[in-house]
């Protein structure tokens, strides 16, 4: 979406600083630029954003591979400030972007008001990654009490929240991927009961050995490639493969038979379903902030930056340099 203008409405005169996109590519195409504040149309609200959210699926809408929004654009599917009209802290997810700006428009039924118990950064750490982590394993991935759990990427925004979250749902073991030495101490100390280097020749074997007899019950998969391949290999009977992303693609398709060998499933999982039903929503949102004010939760913030360190963000995201949530300080520079 252009500055200013996304979900429908007129510009208003206005100037807010935001980091704009002019063309397709690379991090070097963030500008930290003046553009019109947007104007709220029928069902949206405006939003004083105190911070928003970095997101992988960032990296692909700003190389035009997700979603090609007219140029110039302002990316951000996520934000937590002040909502106008009556001041109340909200956070809110944004469907067509424009969350690296210091105004947001968001569709009132994707906002929801924050606790005085959980801080800005909790909250906006917590409802787009927490609320993918607990619709897949709740409602895709229908986990049951004393399973094995296994999570891929479990170090980044949603993993990390994935192993909390299994463990809080009653997971009998839980089996956390990750890519370096640090990470995997990260996610053993979240209550992984097993960290494996999903590099390992021997992966399957090592996902085996962790799991309880059988195999892996729930494999929540946000990789995708060899790895994915490898869940469907070590599912137990009635097992389920949930894909909530793919950043290397599949390898190999999976037959019926495949599946039918062991009466497992392969399920998808994708947040836009849960928007979909307001009440759903904002009660998975309660949730996940009962949980953080209880202590019960806790969103790891890898990093703050300011505008001008949106470019080195998106690098380090892609370089998987990252442990948890990185949030964007809109009103910094630098």
């Amino acid at each position: 979406m252009s500055p200013g203008a996304a979900g429908g409405g007129t510009r208003a005169a206005a100037g807010m600083r935001a980091a704009v996109i002019h063309r397709y590519g690379g991090p070097e195409e963030f500008r930290a630029e003046t553009v019109p504040e947007p104007v709220a149309g029928p069902g949206q609200v405006l939003i004083d954003v105190t911070l928003a959210g970095l997101n992988y699926a960032d990296l692909h809408c700003r190389t035009g591979e997700y979603a090609r929004y007219p140029l110039p654009a302002v990316l951000g599917a996520d934000v937590v400030g002040r909502r106008r009209g009556d001041g109340r802290r909200v956070a809110a997810l944004l469907r067509s972007g424009g969350g690296y700006a210091q105004v947001a428009r968001a569709e009132a039924a994707h906002t929801v008001e924050l606790p005085d118990g959980v801080d800005d950064e909790q909250a906006l750490a917590l409802l787009e990654q927490g609320a993918t982590a607990y619709a897949a394993l709740t409602l895709a991935g229908r986990l049951r009490p004393g399973e094995t759990v296994a999570v891929t990427a479990a170090a980044g925004g949603v993993g990390h929240l994935a192993v909390q979250l299994a463990r809080e749902l009653g997971a009998g073991r839980v089996l956390a991927l990750a890519s370096t030495p640090a990470k995997r101490e990260f996610v053993r100390a979240l209550g992984a009961d097993r960290t494996l280097d999903p590099g390992d020749p021997e992966l399957a074997d090592r996902l085996a050995a962790g799991s309880a007899p059988g195999g892996v019950d729930l494999f929540v998969d946000s990789v995708g490639g060899r790895v994915l391949r490898v869940g469907l290999d070590t599912l137990a009977p009635f097992g389920r493969l949930l894909s909530i992303g793919s950043r290397g693609g599949v390898e190999e398709t999976f037959s019926v038979d495949e599946l039918a060998d062991r009466s497992a499933g392969l399920v998808g999982f994708w947040l836009q379903h849960v928007l979909a039903d307001r009440v759903l929503f904002a009660g998975i949102a309660e949730r996940l902030f009962r949980l953080a004010a209880d202590g019960r939760l806790v969103a790891r913030i890898d990093r703050t930056v300011p505008l001008s360190g949106v470019a080195g963000a998106h690098r380090a995201l892609a370089r998987r340099e990252t442990m948890g949530k990185v949030l964007v300080d809109v009103h910094r520079e630098d």
